[in-house]
């Protein structure tokens, strides 16, 4: 097949203006996101998959399928179906901010990719009767982890109090898998999986432009806002939680804004039904349960806890309280004797796994470790 049987001349020059811009701008997001905050898991999973991302660029040139041997394209190949793992793991890690990168997500990604190598280097156009049943089961990777990474999304969605962030991230998502899908038709209405001709330019011209609305979308929000630092970063250099009373937990800086009489009296009520009530004790308290207790609708709550008291996540703002609680038991010579589960389960955790993973993560101790270094104190 020549190279005239693919794309016509101007459309090749086209096409690869568009791949090399698309390569670039994905590098220059790979910068952004590493400026400022390179330890956070989803700033690595978000710079991984913007190379992933700029390999399939290079893999899904038409020139590229058509001259180059099977062999040589296998591990291209095999990192460009892999994306669908990463992008299912990035979507977690923005929406979820006690992701934890485990051996399990590697495993995924290296069991696709392998797959995906081996359907490319071997099985593609052989007679084995296996054949269907790999190539099938490659094409139905990017659906899977598309539909998994919309499940994560939708599992976090409300606990985001930042309305700029909530909109990005719902972009990502939304662009992102369905891409992923208008992607997967195309190879399986295109002779032997191939982009050729001006379905190949579409395919790169729509990726160019998701990223390149991502790009400019994250410069205007700011990349400290979507990906802030973990809670333990932000304290003190002594490493020490504030202990003080529980009606006085310790938050974050509130923004600046003006004066407003009515705004004033919502933020007192929502801080009373924290403070007095301790309603954050209750096992089903969300963010729609404290709306209805303050006859407001959720936006207006979220709103208030993020732009009055400067919280970003809703489980963050219920959290400080409950350790605010739990660090003043643990702090008490008379409880040196209570469980610490107790503490936890009074102070409205519901397991001691997230309590001891919060606990750390607020303290940089474990609760275990912070009770001995304050008795000790006392």
């Amino acid at each position: 097949m020549t190279s005239t049987m693919l794309l016509t001349e101007p459309l090749v020059l086209l096409d690869a203006g568009l791949r090399g811009t698309l390569i670039a701008l994905l590098l220059l997001l790979s910068a952004i996101l590493w400026r400022d905050r390179p330890r956070l898991t989803v700033v690595r999973t978000g710079i991984a998959l913007c190379l992933g991302l700029a390999v399939q660029v290079v893999a899904a040139t038409p020139l590229f399928e058509a001259m180059m041997p099977r062999l040589w394209q296998a591990p291209l190949v095999a990192v460009s179906v892999a994306n669908a793992v990463l992008f299912w793991i990035f979507v977690q890690a923005l929406f979820d901010d006690d992701f934890v990168l485990r051996p399990l997500h590697a495993t995924l990604w290296l069991a696709v990719a392998a797959l995906s190598g081996l359907n490319c280097a071997v099985v593609a156009g052989s007679a084995s009767i296996l054949t269907p049943l790999l190539m099938g089961a490659q094409r139905g990777i990017p659906l899977l982890f598309a539909a998994l990474a919309a499940l994560a999304a939708a599992r976090q969605w409300r606990t985001d109090l930042v309305e700029q962030r909530r909109r990005l991230r719902a972009f990502i998502v939304i662009t992102g898998i369905a891409y992923t899908v208008a992607l997967l038709a195309a190879r399986l209405g295109s002779p032997h999986g191939r982009l050729l001709g001006p379905t190949a330019t579409a395919d790169v011209l729509i990726l160019l432009l998701i990223i390149a609305t991502v790009t400019v979308k994250m410069l205007k929000l700011g990349h400290l806002d979507l990906f802030p630092l973990p809670p333990h970063q932000a304290l003190p250099a002594s490493g020490q939680v504030d202990t003080s009373p529980v009606d006085a937990p310790l938050s974050p800086a509130p923004k600046p804004v003006e004066h407003d009489p009515v705004e004033d009296r919502l933020v007192a009520a929502l801080q009373s039904l924290m403070q007095e009530e301790r309603l954050y004790r209750r096992e089903d308290i969300s963010l729609a349960s404290l709306a209805a207790r303050l006859q407001l609708p959720e936006y207006r709550v979220r709103r208030l806890i993020n732009q009055r008291l400067g919280y970003r996540n809703f489980n963050a703002y219920i959290n400080e309280f409950r350790l605010t609680e739990a660090c003043t038991a643990l702090k008490d010579p008379a409880l040196q004797d209570l469980p610490v589960l107790s503490i936890a389960l009074e102070a409205g955790f519901q397991s001691i796994g997230p309590f001891n993973r919060a606990f750390k993560a607020a303290t940089g101790l474990t609760p275990t470790e912070f009770r001995k270094e304050n008795i000790a104190d006392s």
